[in-house]
């Protein structure tokens, strides 16, 4: 390990350690206190949700069936939160209270009479807490499940019951007030935007809405980037932020009071950034932990789009490129890892992109599943995992790895990475050329990747080079020199290696057919794994070229939409191969 690295590592975990120390000091304030400042005694407005309800999903519920993250857990008679939780996916599910909405949409006396009887089984039995329900970023989420719902479990109750929910609400509340420090990135935005709608929620809240409204402002400022990216440079944060920031802005509204300048902004950078992640099938492009996200969600999201324009084509601050030529799509990772304190689930996927043509995905990097994460998560976050070239069979960016770190500081971070990432975009004759260079495989190895990826006008061919050498007056360190070129391609595409085996012929879900071609190297088409599915992990293909640098240290190579069919374009190779006969 380097110097450099050791110094990040210890960065780190002295910061932990010191936000640990405060929560926990001021929790024991919080045991001492007396009622959250200002009386809770009613609640004035419940927030809307949009995420998706499911009523068909009541009826599991209710009959002790609960199933999060892909598990299932029956309760057979007993309380759920005294069972034993199948995977920490599904216990964060469970104690965020987010079901509650698939019993909200039901909407029966039995539908609310049993969430009634959950929620106070929750609140009745405090003494069986678990860890994770400490955890800021869960304990966020159930307390804007709890106002959110608030007219799902109190619409037929009694004064009593009222009561009790209101100060089980207001305990929850004065934790979440001073978890803040103790994370970073979407859990600290989470905490505060839970805080925030408890203010505008609850009676007798007015001195805190200020208060807690600055915050939030100031969290936003440092999060989302001028561009409206997420400092975490995962496009999943943009869904799971605007998710709870748009009902906000109409909480603001509801309690005629002006939303902070500052979320308005937030929200109106925010929503361009959304679409520009966006293939044309509606998916978004996998980058930096982005897993399969709800269409349905995406949709009602875009919905609340003003604008609704064409995507912009370069995002500076979050280090994206996109080009838009006809049908085709190209977005490509053109930035640094981000800050270590927010990389938990970061890739090493600098330069890697995802290129699709009309409704259908081509190339894609693995992307990370929605369940069953830490099984998957060292090779998804892997620069092998994407769309890029890989040296020395090695990631571009280096993670801690000693499982007594990881638990430290919830996660492994990023250590070490490209710390120089250029990029540099230009309109040529026939399409547009983009130029990118990173180093993060320099102080390894001595070398520094570049790309240079040109679309034509017409979207009809997407050509590509990738050199791999050493820094200008530098030198390639090491006896090996082996690079891998991979281009994982979607598992509705079908592809075949041609007989030369210098190209693949592909052909898409509507019967368009590409043809990928490095005329001077030899391709291999050999297994991937789709991460990123509806249905989880699905087998898919890659396309492999290998190389040593010392040998040949430049790739070419292109992606051709033929105008004819599968048949007639592997027949007019096939002639164009055959020798011509003597006269």
């Amino acid at each position: 390990m380097s110097v450099a690295q050791s110094r990040r590592i210890s960065t780190l975990i002295a910061g932990r350690f010191a936000r640990s120390m405060i929560a926990r000091a001021s929790g024991g304030t919080v045991a001492l206190s007396r009622l959250w400042p200002g009386r809770t005694d009613r609640l004035i407005i419940a927030p809307h949700d949009l995420r998706t309800a499911d009523a068909t999903r009541a009826a599991e519920i209710y009959a002790g069936r609960f199933v999060f993250a892909g598990k299932i857990v029956t309760c057979h008679g007993r309380s759920i939160f005294d069972l034993e939780p199948p995977s920490e996916d599904w216990e964060a599910a469970l104690l965020g209270f987010g079901w509650l909405r698939h019993l909200r949409a039901a909407d029966t006396a039995l539908t609310r009479a049993n969430a009634r009887s959950l929620v106070d089984d929750w609140i009745s039995n405090q003494a069986r807490k678990r860890p994770l329900e400490r955890r800021a970023d869960v304990r966020a989420r159930r307390v804007i499940s709890l106002l959110s719902q608030a007219p799902l479990v109190l619409g037929d109750t009694d004064g009593k019951f009222y009561r009790k929910y209101l100060r089980g609400l207001a305990r929850e509340i004065k934790y979440l007030r001073y978890s803040t420090l103790d994370n970073d990135g979407v859990p600290r935005l989470q905490v505060l935007i839970a805080l925030c709608y408890a203010s505008l929620c609850l009676a007798n809240q007015a001195r805190n809405i200020k208060t807690a409204s600055r915050k939030l402002s100031d969290e936003l400022q440092r999060q989302i980037l001028p561009d409206g990216g997420h400092i975490s440079r995962n496009p999943g944060a943009l869904v799971e932020l605007l998710s709870d920031l748009l009902p906000l802005r109409q909480t603001f509204a509801a309690r005629n009071i002006a939303p902070p300048p500052a979320l308005l902004n937030a929200i109106d950078r925010m929503m361009p950034m959304l679409r520009f992640f966006r293939h044309g099938d509606g998916s978004f492009a996998l980058f930096n932990g982005m897993s399969t996200a709800p269409s349905d969600l995406v949709a009602t999201l875009l919905a609340y789009d003003d604008t609704r324009g064409v995507p912009m084509s370069n995002m500076p601050h979050s280090g994206f490129q996109r080009i838009d030529a006809g049908t085709t799509a190209l977005i490509i990772d053109t930035g640094a890892p981000p800050p270590p304190s927010v990389s938990q689930d970061a890739h090493a996927g600098c330069l890697s992109f995802e290129f699709s043509s009309g409704a259908s995905r081509i190339v894609v990097n693995c992307g990370m599943p929605s369940t069953g994460r830490d099984n998957w998560r060292p090779f998804a976050r892997s620069t092998a995992a994407h769309s890029t070239l890989t040296y020395h069979e090695s990631s571009s960016c280096q993670f801690v790895e000693l499982s007594a770190m990881k638990r430290l500081l919830r996660g492994s971070p990023i250590t070490s990475g490209p710390s120089n990432v250029d990029s540099h975009r230009e309109a040529i004759s026939d399409g547009d050329m983009l130029t990118a260079s990173h180093d993060g495989y320099l102080s390894r190895f001595g070398v520094i990747h570049r790309r240079v990826l040109m679309v034509s006008d017409d979207g009809t061919r997407l050509e590509g080079e990738d050199q791999v050498g050493p820094a200008p007056s530098g030198r390639i360190k090491g006896s090996d020199a082996d690079f891998a070129l991979r281009f994982h391609l979607h598992p509705s595409v079908k592809a075949s290696r041609l007989s030369d085996a210098r190209g693949v012929m592909l052909v898409l879900p509507n019967r368009d057919v590409w043809t990928f071609e490095a005329v001077d190297d030899k391709v291999e088409l050999e297994d991937s794994v789709f991460l990123a599915g509806n249905d989880g992990p699905r087998r898919t293909s890659q396309i492999v070229i290998r190389q040593d640098a010392r040998q040949a240290s430049t790739v070419r190579w292109s992606f051709v939409r033929s105008s004819t069919s599968a048949s007639a374009t592997n027949a007019r190779r096939n002639a164009r191969r055959e020798p011509e006969l003597p006269l």
